[in-house]
């Protein structure tokens, strides 16, 4: 993690954004720029087109991805690429989010506040759960990028009560707080809460991570495809109980 060089990269892609009146291209949005702009300055190694598709960085450390959402569409992608080198799939994760709100006839900054949501590492489970079959292939790198992000939404005339308030146009990371790296099974043992007892259910591991039973279903079960815990019975009210299975731990 590069705090100095992320900002260059920030600077960089609005500067360009001010000049063009726009960011990047294929409407291209400035949070995917900036990332993209930070992996890889260099422009000639962006946008590569691998086999039928289009890679965001194709450099000396292979592909790398970075993808804000919908991480279902990168299951073909991945199937392709990893038959090529390696492959760094990089995801941003809004750690602080300001919510800046524009009104549409005057175009002024009318609304300013700090959202109350704050992700953590469990709020990545919907979109990490659809490529968990890349997490134990050794050509898979996964980035999880912590950043404080500003997002401008437009104030909207609602019909009848109907139709949203708002509308998001843009989001701008101000700040790289902190990265985590995933390049083996091994780290995957970062989503084992602290408090967690040796065998547990859904609930325990849900209270201990401080998120749903949703998400923790989730990531019990990439943590069973990792072998790194299994499920080994019902408790008395029918719960599943899952064990965290310590001879496959490397991080003891």
């Amino acid at each position: 993690m590069d705090k100095q060089a992320f900002s260059e990269a920030l600077e960089r892609v609005l500067t360009e954004g001010r000049e063009k009146n726009g960011i990047g291209t294929l409407g291209e949005k400035t949070l995917h720029a900036v990332l993209k702009e930070y992996y890889e300055p260099f422009c000639d190694n962006r946008e590569v087109k691998v086999g039928n598709f289009v890679a965001d960085i194709v450099g000396e450390n292979g592909i790398i991805e970075i993808q804000t959402g919908n991480f279902h569409r990168l299951i073909k992608k991945l199937d392709v690429f990893l038959e090529y080198c390696d492959v760094t799939v990089v995801y941003p994760v809004a750690s602080k989010t300001r919510l800046l709100k524009i009104d549409p006839d005057t175009g002024e900054l009318c609304d300013k506040r700090t959202s109350p949501k704050h992700m953590t590492l469990y709020d990545c489970a919907p979109e990490l759960y659809p490529i968990r079959f890349a997490f134990d292939n050794p050509r898979f790198h996964l980035r999880l990028c912590f950043l404080e992000i500003e997002e401008t939404r437009r104030l909207v005339k609602k019909k009848r009560g109907r139709g949203k308030p708002t509308v998001k146009l843009d989001r701008v990371p101000v700040e790289l707080v902190d990265e985590m790296c995933f390049d083996c099974v091994a780290d995957y043992e970062s989503f084992i809460p602290q408090g967690l007892s040796e065998e547990f259910t859904c609930k325990d591991f849900a209270f201990c991570a401080k998120t749903n039973t949703g998400f923790a279903r989730m990531i019990i079960n990439i943590l069973i495809y990792l072998e790194i815990a299994a499920k080994i019975g019902k408790d008395k009210k029918g719960a599943y109980i899952y064990k965290i299975e310590k001879q496959n731990l490397k991080n003891l």
